[in-house]
This record gives structure tokens, sequence and C-alpha cells, in this order.
């Protein structure tokens, strides 16, 4: 039998079994296609959405004990991140006045006060004596201190920083609403809340965008968040009412103030302060 009969007698069989494995190779290229096709989509929405910025929750800070101090933080800070009293954590890690600290300082954030400052040199026993006698000192001088933290609260004078309408309010149990927002227009300006002290201006804190705190007193501290600009720095007192930022976006999606009030540390409702 030649080659013509041969290809006559099996042409069938060899054009079907082509054209099978035709239809497998194109189906396979298909969903090949249609699965790189979904995995882009999913990634380009994903990519597009920005998360606002009080969706950027802070550290977990009842599982951490240490932070490492990173170039161009301050005490104060660091304080504000962690939802502590500054004078606490000073106190905790034997920092004294003013607060200095440097960077890949390991510093705590849980404890009791700490004798590593206390202690100018010599033996281990002339340390822990000095600490005891602090400790006691400081026990029996904190018992009548509460009157003074009254007096300190009600000498702090609130003034609204911004005029606008209120489109965020402080709720207690959520980390993510530990002040109000304020809405109005690029570079409008932001006065400060009552006199005091500026001890942070930056945009170090995840979440704030530029960002001046305040100290009114050992008790109270305001902070003004996402300003276009800051106008006053790290150090300069500041009277209630003063021109100290103008509002802005950074970090967040839109134009606004997002404006905090903590006490000993803590956060608590602007609006039960504000006049």
């Amino acid at each position: 039998m030649n080659n013509e009969a041969v290809f006559k007698k099996y042409k069938n069989v060899i054009f079907n079994s082509v054209n099978i494995e035709f239809w497998r190779c194109e189906n396979f290229r298909v969903f090949n296609l249609l699965s790189i096709a979904l995995l882009a989509l999913s990634l380009f929405s994903c990519a597009g959405q920005r998360a606002p910025s009080y969706s950027l929750e802070q550290p977990p800070n009842r599982k951490i004990h240490h932070h490492t101090v990173s170039r161009g933080e301050t005490l104060y800070a660091i304080a504000w991140r962690y939802n502590k009293d500054f004078n606490k954590l000073a106190q905790i890690n034997g920092i004294s006045k003013p607060y200095r600290i440097f960077p890949g300082q390991r510093l705590r954030l849980r404890g009791g006060p700490s004798s590593a400052t206390l202690s100018k040199g010599g033996g281990k026993s002339k340390t822990e004596t000095f600490t005891v006698s602090k400790t006691k000192k400081s026990l029996i001088s904190a018992r009548p201190a509460k009157k003074p933290l009254h007096s300190a609260q009600a000498s702090v004078r609130w003034r609204w920083p911004v005029k606008g309408k209120l489109i965020g309010r402080f709720e207690a149990q959520n980390p993510l609403r530990k002040g109000i927002d304020i809405a109005g227009k690029k570079r409008e300006a932001v006065y400060a809340a009552a006199d005091g002290v500026v001890i942070y201006a930056g945009n170090a804190l995840r979440g704030y965008g530029n960002l001046l705190i305040v100290k009114h007193n050992d008790q109270f501290l305001s902070a003004y968040a996402h300003n276009y600009r800051l106008i006053v720095d790290e150090g300069v007192s500041v009277k209630g009412g003063q021109h100290i930022a103008e509002m802005g976006s950074t970090g967040t999606s839109r134009d606004m103030l997002h404006f905090e009030i903590r006490r000993n540390g803590q956060p608590v409702n602007p609006l039960e302060y504000l006049p």
C-alpha cells in the first residue's frame, strides 16, 4: 500500500486527533489569559483604594513593652503614640527634664521608675539606697496632690481651634476615633486652643500628617493634625487663639483639622472641654 492510500485510509483519524489537541491548547491558553486579567484587575482595584487616615491603627501598645528611638523622635511624640503620660514615661526610664533622648535608645513603656539616671556612679548599694529614699519621698508627697490637678484643669481656658462643620466625633471605645474632625478649606487658619508650649512639630506620627502638639500644663496636651503648613516650631510658646498652622489634607483624603485633647496621656472628648 503506497503513501497516498495510507493517507486516505487514516485521514479522518489524523485530523480528529489534531483538532482535539488544538482545542485543548487553545482552551488552556484562554484560561491562562483570563486568570492573568482577573489577577491584574484585582491588584489595580486594591491599589486605587487609599485607606483614610483614621483607619491606620496605632501600634498595639498592650503587646509592646519597649520602643527603640528613631531619628527625629521626641519623648512627647513617643508618649503620644502609645497613649502614655509623658511624665510617667520619663519616670519609668529615669529621664529628667528637658527629656532628651537619642536614636537607638531603648525605652520601656511600662513598669516602675528606673534608677538608671539616679545614680552617679559608685557601688550597687548606693544606687539602691538612693532609689528607695527617692521613692519614699515621692510616696509621701504624692498623697495631697489632688487639688493641684483640679486647679490645673481650671487654668486651661479652651477655645475652638477652627470654625467649621463637625464631621467626626470622639468615641471612647474606638482607638481610631481619639478626637474630633472639623471640615474646612485648604490653608484655612488653625489656632491654638489654649496657652501652651509647642512640644512637637512634624510628620513622623503615622496617620496624623503634619502635626502640632501643644503642652498646656503637666496634665493637658492638645493636637492639631493633617495641616498643610506648620507656622510654629518646637519650643515656641503660644497663646490661645494664636495662628499656629494652615489646614490641609496631609495624611488623609480631604481638607480638615483633626483635633485631640489628652489628659494624663489618655484621649478625652474635646467637646466636653470646648466652649
